[in-house]
């Protein structure tokens, strides 16, 4: 088994419980369970402009699919949300995003990991710093020295 962290997020259609019925449904991906997860939290969208704020998490799975399997399973649940690509980085229902994978550097046509956005989000430093505040990245960096370099701003923390 190998620890991967997924980034969840939604601003369509009750984010909220889109978010929610995802962090259990990952936990049915075969060969692979829910570890931790973070709070949800709220976030202003990256993207085309006018789009509803988005709620985020992180998930940390353990699990015994290589990552191109575990990106098709999510795909999967991201299919099942009902998520449409239209727009790049424009509104979705469900958006599910490997940022690490154990403690493997990728970068293959389908799949880069570490994700290549993920330093400069905070709505997803901060929740992964929740769940694994120790956490060290493939390149030997500290998570929490990344979050130095990006700020809460307006990323607020609700609860489930």
């Amino acid at each position: 088994m190998r620890r991967a962290y997924i980034g969840l997020g939604s601003n369509l259609e009750d984010p909220h419980q889109q978010v929610r019925d995802a962090l259990q449904e990952l936990d049915h991906i075969p060969h692979t369970r829910v570890i931790a997860h973070s709070s949800l939290y709220r976030s202003d969208p990256v993207g085309p402009p006018g789009q509803p704020d988005y709620i985020n998490a992180v998930a940390a799975l353990d699990t015994a699919l290589e990552p191109e399997q575990l990106l098709d399973a999510l795909q999967a649940i991201e299919q099942a949300h009902q998520r449409v690509r239209k727009i790049h980085w424009g509104p979705r229902t469900l958006d599910l995003d490997i940022l690490l994978f154990a403690n493997l550097t990728l970068a293959t046509e389908r799949l880069t990991v570490p994700h290549a956005w993920m330093l400069e989000r905070n709505f997803v430093l901060w929740p992964l710093a929740e769940i694994t505040p120790e956490l060290r990245l493939p390149d030997g960096s500290a998570l929490s020295s990344h979050l130095i370099h990006c700020p809460l701003g307006t990323l607020e923390r609700i609860s489930l």
